[in-house]
């Protein structure tokens, strides 16, 4: 990666590849581009993202893609009841000369695609986590190091419960955003299906290699923040919280449990890089509320009372912001 005589050079130099990121996805991904740019900001964050819609709306072509462009080997994993951990992280096999060696699984690759997280079973589930967060697997006692960057990318079905595992809210928390998807516009949906039944093939340039994401995950890190930004994003989150000083009366009446610390250090890593693929060189209120959906949604728990009255997770977070 070129050297920046500044860090205002560097977040330049971000901003301009978000936006050839951006319009390099578009020759392939028609519209979502809230969820091409959420995802975009866990990647530059070094986060993990879950992608939460109904079949058919482009969620792997949309990881296959943003890997391409980025210059990234991809692995997609898909999730089903008789998966195993050691299917994920790879085993010992015994080889020619009668010693052990390890054989890799998808799980060693810069990007890697969940899909339907929720149709195995808690513990390869729980592998994967482990592997999300330590960046790292175990398997016979060896610590075996994931290479860099890691990113994953776990998508789950919302319509179809029946068979499946819904991962627990702890699990839940290792992801930095929960990105729903939505269907397209009318107009988009015919440019989609003009795209993808004329035969039409696209040569995607790549635009960023591992070596400059990582440079830019430490970049985002470097950024400064205001105090009373940061104390916004983590005042936020502590108003989750039911039955505390800080909670509203929507949070109390409709809430069950509310986000913890890890809520807090997200939204102020997604408003630094929010802040920075948009030229800024300091993140201030607007850019934490940006991303404040992505972060707070998968992290708030709603009572019966909610859910009888149909108050959605969106409502409460919209009261807050």
């Amino acid at each position: 990666m070129a050297k920046f005589s500044s860090d205002v050079e560097a977040v330049d130099a971000l901003a301009q590849s978000y936006r050839d990121l951006k319009s390099e996805i578009g020759k392939v991904i028609v519209g979502q581009h809230e969820v091409v740019q959420a995802v975009i900001i866990s990647l530059f964050s070094n986060g993990h993202s879950l992608l939460v819609g109904v079949p058919g709306l482009a969620k792997t072509l949309l990881v296959s893609t943003i890997a391409e462009v980025l210059d990234l080997d991809f692995k997609r994993i898909q999730f089903t009841p008789d998966l195993m951990p050691s299917d994920i992280m790879g085993s010992e096999v015994l080889g020619e000369d009668r010693k052990f060696k390890f054989n890799k699984g998808p799980l060693f690759a810069n990007i890697v695609l969940a899909d339907e997280i929720n149709r195995t079973p808690p513990k390869t589930q729980a592998a994967l986590l482990e592997a999300m967060q330590e960046r790292s697997v175990t398997v016979a006692g060896d610590r075996h190091i994931l290479p860099k960057p890691f990113f994953v990318l776990a998508t789950q079905n919302p319509i179809e419960q029946e068979g499946t595992y819904p991962l627990p809210e702890a699990q839940l928390d290792r992801f930095m955003f929960n990105i729903p998807l939505d269907y397209p516009s009318y107009e988009e949906e015919i440019a989609v299906v003009k795209s993808t039944t004329s035969g039409e093939e696209y040569n995607l340039k790549h635009i960023l290699t591992g070596e400059q994401i990582l440079a830019f995950q430490q970049l985002v890190r470097k950024i400064p923040i205001a105090d009373n930004v940061l104390e916004y994003a983590v005042n936020l989150a502590t108003r989750t919280r039911p039955n505390t000083a800080r909670a509203t009366a929507m949070v109390n009446q409709y809430l069950s449990w509310g986000a913890g610390p890890r809520a807090s250090q997200y939204l102020v890593l997604g408003a630094k890089c929010h802040a920075a693929i948009h030229g800024k060189y300091s993140p201030d209120i607007e850019d934490v509320q940006a991303i404040s959906k992505y972060v707070l949604r998968h992290r708030i728990v709603r009572n019966y009372k909610a859910e009888a009255e149909g108050i959605t997770e969106e409502r409460v977070i919209e009261s807050l912001v």
